[in-house]
């Protein structure tokens, strides 16, 4: 579905991708692992659009991404959850929703009831402003937002950074969910416990480069835990 291959980019004069290839497959979830400042957030941001490639390529289902924009890439179908809180804060919850589903391809505004199934929570705080709500409310809205779009692909930048133990777990089990249905996603997460959990392959990063790639399984040899070493 996603392939990447031989890709490189940076900031400025400073190479971050060296080279790297990897793949999502159709209904599969990928996770994308390594240290900090290893380039996962800017892999997913070339993946995006948000940031240009130098070299290599991106093709989503089949079709090459070169120069299209990030709005251009949701209406092909690929869906984009940032690091942090990608909200609109002056707006109440459902107001976040449902201009998303008008800038959507789709405009279905039944998407939002999907969504909010998935995030069940949301529910009861629909009518505050996003601004108000807590870490753990703003990460649940973040991916509600994408999933009203409709994506065949979800990209998730650590959406279970810096929130409290149980929004971990309900986003874990949202995520689960979403995998049963068919939706592929490409995931970058640090946290080894919910990578075994959530993954069907990985790809692990070091300095810009594929250190090593696998199914889940293979995330448990010695050498994986020791790449993954802070």
């Amino acid at each position: 579905m996603l392939c990447v291959e031989g890709l490189e980019a940076g900031y400025g004069g400073a190479r971050v991708l060296f080279g790297v290839s990897m793949e999502v497959g159709r209904g599969r979830l990928t996770c994308v692992m390594g240290r900090g400042g290893v380039g996962k957030t800017t892999l997913l941001n070339v993946v995006m659009g948000v940031l240009p490639a130098s070299g290599g390529s991106v093709t989503f289902e089949g079709r090459s991404l070169t120069g299209l924009r990030p709005d251009e890439r949701v209406r092909l179908g690929m869906g984009y959850v940032p690091h942090g809180h990608d909200t609109f804060p002056q707006l109440s919850v459902m107001g976040n929703l449902m201009v998303t589903v008008e800038a959507s391809p789709h405009k279905d505004a039944t998407a939002v009831d999907d969504a909010l199934e998935v995030f069940p929570l949301l529910k009861p705080v629909l009518n505050r402003p996003a601004g108000s709500l807590s870490s753990g409310q703003q990460r649940r809205l973040a991916m509600a937002r994408a999933l009203v779009t409709r994506p065949r692909l979800l990209i998730l930048d650590e959406p279970a950074e810096g929130v409290e133990a149980s929004v971990v777990f309900e986003i874990g089990e949202a995520i689960e969910r979403l995998r049963a249905s068919g939706l592929a996603m490409l995931l970058v997460e640090r946290y080894l416990d919910l990578a075994l959990r959530l993954a069907d392959d990985f790809v692990i990063l070091d300095a810009g480069r594929v250190a090593r790639s696998g199914t889940a399984e293979e995330l448990k040899g010695e050498d994986v835990h020791r790449l993954l070493e802070v």
